[in-house]
């Protein structure tokens, strides 16, 4: 047990003893700081601690206490001075279309910083009628404090281009959208003409992230520039009102997020047989970002999922960002057709807890 550092429940587990499977689901419960009668959700600050865990002393006692205190110290020390040998997720050479980003503060932004910290090229699709104020927010320095990367480097958009995915081909557009003021000195800002103009200047794309409240064409985007030869990854956003009644999540929105999800599983069979394309969403929780304003009851939903979700915390976009680049990465090499829920459990719950009706139970709290 020299120079190399292993995980705590490794350590605890590697003394000589046997216990029934009950006892070693509570050890494992004392080692993350949770009492098996009370909720005590502390962590602990070392590995250390583990030593004096109440249930592997009673039942695993070492041999040599001097041994314990050697082994535990050359593990932290261990820890300490040697670098990670993680596995990093590398998008160097990868480039990335990001559709559906209009300012610094929703989860397609988000994205794109993760995918741009794992060092991929960015490329983002913003809706027509934002896309003059994004850009000029870009270029007035509005978002350089949110474009700061873990090394401390600005993230880089290598273009914009104008996009309303609802619309596929420019005879789909209707003459009032054509007229509209909004539209106006924007031009080629339907998918296949995004299509068209991201061939032009790039070729292919190796990840597309449809980051839409709608626009489903916008997948297709993904199968008609990902490279075939290497694969790729597509990724979209999701919502549980799919799958739940949200009351006031309406407009079509929840159906839509439904078929959203349908078409991952389909789309995951036919691009993987056709083009090696993975398909995934990601079921995200709620969040205080311009769209989801506009919903009216964003607050009332993030203070419900705080309140009932397993983790007692509120969801931050990077945690969405991060999710999203690890399906894009090599790590996920063999997932596809999967919804990944990044939304502090809340989807795994069956009651709100936070009811009247729950009041006589022991309800674990967050004690952090």
């Amino acid at each position: 047990m020299a120079a190399t550092a292993v995980s705590g429940l490794q350590m605890a587990t590697s003394r000589p003893c046997i216990s029934p499977s009950p006892r070693i689901v509570k050890a494992g419960a004392a080692i993350l700081g949770v009492s098996s009668k009370e909720a005590s959700w502390s962590r602990l600050p070392s590995v250390s601690h583990i030593s004096s865990l109440q249930p592997f002393q009673r039942n695993c006692m070492s041999s040599s206490a001097k041994f314990r205190r050697v082994s535990t110290k050359a593990m932290a020390e261990s820890s300490e001075s040697k670098p990670l040998s993680g596995l990093p997720i590398d998008l160097r050479g990868k480039r990335a279309f990001i559709a559906g980003v209009a300012d610094d503060n929703g989860y397609g932004w988000a994205i794109a910083k993760s995918l741009a910290a794992a060092g991929a090229e960015i490329l983002v699709g913003t809706w027509v009628p934002a896309l003059n104020i994004f850009e000029s927010s870009l270029r007035r320095g509005k978002f350089d404090e949110s474009r700061v990367l873990p090394d401390g480097s600005l993230m880089e958009i290598t273009k914009i281009y104008p996009l309303d995915a609802v619309y596929d081909k420019p005879e789909d557009v209707p003459e009032d959208v054509k007229a509209n003021k909004r539209y106006a000195g924007s031009s080629k800002w339907t998918v296949q003409e995004v299509v068209e103009s991201v061939k032009e200047d790039f070729g292919s794309i190796d990840i597309l992230v449809h980051s839409l409240a709608n626009g489903p064409e916008s997948q297709v985007i993904g199968s008609k520039l990902i490279d075939s030869d290497a694969g790729g990854s597509s990724i979209s956003l999701t919502y549980i009102a799919s799958e739940r009644i949200i009351p006031g999540y309406g407009g079509g929105m929840s159906s839509a997020k439904a078929a959203l999800e349908s078409d991952t599983r389909v789309l995951a069979f036919e691009a993987g047989r056709k083009r090696r394309i993975r398909v995934n969403t990601i079921s995200a929780g709620p969040l205080r970002s311009r769209a989801a304003k506009a919903i009216g009851f964003i607050d009332m939903m993030i203070d419900y999922s705080s309140a009932n979700a397993p983790l007692q915390k509120e969801l931050s976009a990077d945690e969405v960002g991060n999710a999203a680049a690890f399906l894009a990465s090599p790590l996920a090499s063999a997932i596809t057709g999967t919804i990944l829920y990044v939304d502090n459990g809340l989807n795994a719950m069956g009651v709100g807890v936070d009811s009247p009706v729950f009041e006589a139970l022991d309800i674990p709290k967050d004690q952090q």
